[in-house]
């Protein structure tokens, strides 16, 4: 590798779906200031995801909708009054 062009903060963080609750221990340099217990007993940054393998729909084979902001009632509003 070379010297000098990648991140100093690399460590092994905690990064977890937020819709199903699954978790998996890997390493970035994403910033949080969330932590977590992790099953070796070590606390480790948190990182929370919308969606990953264990939602998206490309991996489950389902179609799942997740609206954690709500767009898609905003579109329903904004265009109901085409509908009819």
């Amino acid at each position: 590798m070379k010297k000098g062009i990648h991140p100093e903060n690399y460590r092994s963080v905690v990064m977890q779906d937020i819709s199903t609750g699954f978790t998996i221990l890997t390493k970035s340099t994403a910033n949080t200031k969330d932590t977590i217990k992790w099953e070796d007993g070590n606390e480790y940054p948190l990182i929370k995801m919308e969606i990953s393998s264990d939602s998206h729909p490309y991996y489950t084979g389902k179609m799942k909708l997740v609206d954690t902001a709500g767009r898609i009632d905003k579109f329903k509003n904004k265009y109901s009054k085409f509908s009819k």
